[in-house]
C-alpha cells in the first residue's frame, strides 16, 4: 500500500524545511512525497531542489489558491490513500505515519482515518476527535487535513470546490460523511503537530457565511445549529443592521426638523 503525503508551500521556507525533515524522518517508508508549490520567492524552490530526490513530484508555479494547488496534488498522486501535510505542519513522531496506516481496514473499505492533532498557538494543547462522526459535529467542526488519511478513490468524483476560499476541506468531509457514507477509523494518538496563527474576526466571519451556504444548499434543516455554533458572527450581523437603521432615523429625523 502506497501512501501519497501532499505538501502545499506558499513562501514558508522555514516551515517547509521543517516539514520535509519530518517526512523523511518516518520509520515508514512506502511513501511518497509531493510538493506543490506555489511559485514561492524566499528561497523554497532553491530548498526544494536540495532534497529533490526524495520528492516523486514536485512544482513551483502559480497558482488559483489552495484548494487549487490541494487538487493539483490530487491529480498527480499515486497512493492508495492521500494525507495533505501542509507547509510548516509536521508529524508529532518518527512512528506517526506507521501508527496512522495502522488504522486501515481493507476489509471495511475505509475511506477516512483520523488521529489527534496537537495545536501550537499562543498555547499547546492536544485536539482529540470523537470516535463517531456524525452529521451534527461535522456542522460545527471538520477533520484535520495533517492527521486524515483519505481514500484515493473519494475524489473520484469530487476534489476540493476551488469557488470557496477557507472551507473547501470542511465541504469535503461534510458532504463525504453526510450524503456518500464514508467509512471511517479514528486512531486515539497525537499524529501531527499544526501551528495555528490564529483567525481574524472577519475570516471567522467568512468561514461562517461559506458554510452557511454550503449548509443552506445541502443540510436546510441544520441552519439553526450552524447559527449557534456561530453566534457572534451573526449578532454582530445584526448589530451592524441596527446601527445602520438607526443612522437612516436619525437623518430622517433632522431633514423633517430642518424643513
Amino acid at each position: 500500500m502506497l501512501i501519497s503525503i501532499i505538501t502545499i508551500n506558499y513562501n514558508d521556507v522555514a516551515g517547509l524545511e521543517r516539514t520535509i525533515k519530518s517526512v523523511q524522518e518516518q520509520t515508514l517508508t512506502n511513501y511518497e512525497h509531493i510538493l506543490i508549490d506555489g511559485g514561492s520567492t524566499d528561497g523554497s524552490a532553491a530548498l526544494t531542489e536540495q532534497h529533490q530526490d526524495n520528492f516523486s513530484y514536485w512544482v513551483s508555479e502559480p497558482d488559483d489558491g489552495i484548494y487549487h494547488a490541494m487538487n493539483k496534488g490530487i491529480a498527480v498522486a499515486r497512493g492508495d490513500y492521500l494525507l495533505f501535510l501542509n507547509s510548516g505542519d509536521h508529524f508529532k513522531n518518527k512512528s506517526s505515519l506507521s501508527t496512522l496506516v495502522g488504522g486501515i481496514d481493507e476489509k471495511r473499505q475505509v475511506e477516512l482515518v483520523y488521529g489527534n492533532i496537537e495545536v501550537v498557538a499562543d498555547h499547546t494543547w492536544i485536539k482529540k476527535y470523537p470516535v463517531h462522526l456524525t452529521l451534527d459535529y461535522l456542522i460545527k467542526d471538520s477533520l484535520p487535513h495533517p492527521a486524515t488519511l483519505i481514500r484515493k478513490a473519494c475524489f473520484n468524483n469530487q476534489l476540493y470546490d476551488t469557488s470557496l476560499s477557507i472551507v473547501s476541506d470542511w465541504k469535503f468531509f461534510l458532504l463525504g460523511v453526510g450524503q456518500q457514507s464514508f467509512n471511517f477509523t479514528h486512531v486515539d494518538h497525537t499524529i501531527s503537530v499544526f501551528y495555528y496563527d490564529g483567525l481574524s474576526s472577519m475570516q471567522q466571519d467568512k468561514i461562517a457565511q461559506e458554510r452557511q451556504k454550503m449548509i443552506a444548499r445541502y443540510f436546510p434543516e441544520k441552519l439553526p445549529l450552524h447559527r449557534s455554533y456561530y453566534p457572534s458572527a451573526f449578532s454582530r450581523k445584526i448589530t451592524n443592521k441596527k446601527k445602520q437603521v438607526l443612522l437612516l432615523c436619525n437623518r430622517l429625523f433632522k431633514k423633517v426638523t430642518n424643513g
